[in-house]
């Protein structure tokens, strides 16, 4: 006699897809690397701004920057969508109405970018669609703000004996913060046009005195170098200098 599967209903998932803080939906799900426990973005971010301590299981996150041990889940968010109907749409336009009330129009444009950002069509477009017909399926707009973010200080490393040594110098702003995906090629693109180097002039960057290739990311730099040396604390430390010729 064939036996049918139980059905499940989405309360029967709750436990694992509702904020502990909030008891909503979790919405933007976001994981503490420390302890993985999961929360709504908006939610742990406001918590970290009155204590450095998971608010699940009390766990010390981090000593001063707790925001640094953040990830977003995008795969958990995904499944959120298809577990709840309707949720998706309704997180959309509550993002739209709020950026309505909240960001002046310029010319029309904030209208048409706030448009784009929940993927939605051009207000008064041309039916051309609103700027997610990418490749990967994100609209340019974005710059990566959605990616999950790292800190890092670009220290100028000096006393190497290069010639072009004092053409490359200190940042005014040695802390930044970006995306984790950002790779070691764009850094030195950032630094050639923050020092207002030559186009042809070329930089090494190094993690704990070791070369980085171009296309190494940082979270690859984080996870492979930085991390692996328990003295070392946060942000990431990156030095450049002058390129070296080894011939």
């Amino acid at each position: 006699m064939a036996t049918t599967g139980r059905k499940h209903m989405v309360k029967d998932f709750n436990h694992f897809i509702t904020c502990y803080l909030c008891r909503g939906y979790l919405i933007k799900p976001t994981t503490v690397t420390e302890c993985l426990h999961t929360f709504c973005k908006s939610c742990i971010v406001q918590h970290f701004e009155e204590s450095n301590d998971c608010p699940k299981c009390g766990i010390q996150v981090h000593e001063t920057n707790p925001l640094e041990m953040l990830r977003l889940d995008n795969t958990l968010e995904e499944i959120i969508f298809k577990l709840v109907p309707g949720l998706r749409e309704k997180e959309e336009q509550q993002e739209l109405e709020f950026w309505k009330k909240n960001q002046p129009k310029e010319n029309g444009q904030a209208e048409n970018l706030r448009c784009q950002r929940v993927g939605l069509p051009d207000v008064g477009g041309d039916g051309g669609g609103g700027g997610n017909d990418d490749d990967d399926g994100e609209g340019d707009d974005d710059y990566h703000r959605s990616d999950p973010q790292i800190a890092i200080c670009l220290d100028c490393l000096r006393n190497t004996g290069q010639s072009g040594e004092s053409t490359v110098t200190d940042l005014m702003k040695r802390f930044i913060r970006c995306s984790s995906r950002v790779t070691v090629g764009t850094i030195k693109k950032f630094l050639s046009l923050k020092l207002k180097l030559p186009s042809s002039y070329e930089l090494d960057v190094l993690c704990n005195g070791e070369i980085m290739g171009r296309d190494h990311t940082l979270e690859f730099i984080y996870m492979t170098r930085w991390r692996l040396h328990g003295e070392n604390t946060y942000p990431m430390v990156l030095e450049y200098r002058p390129r070296i010729d080894f011939g």
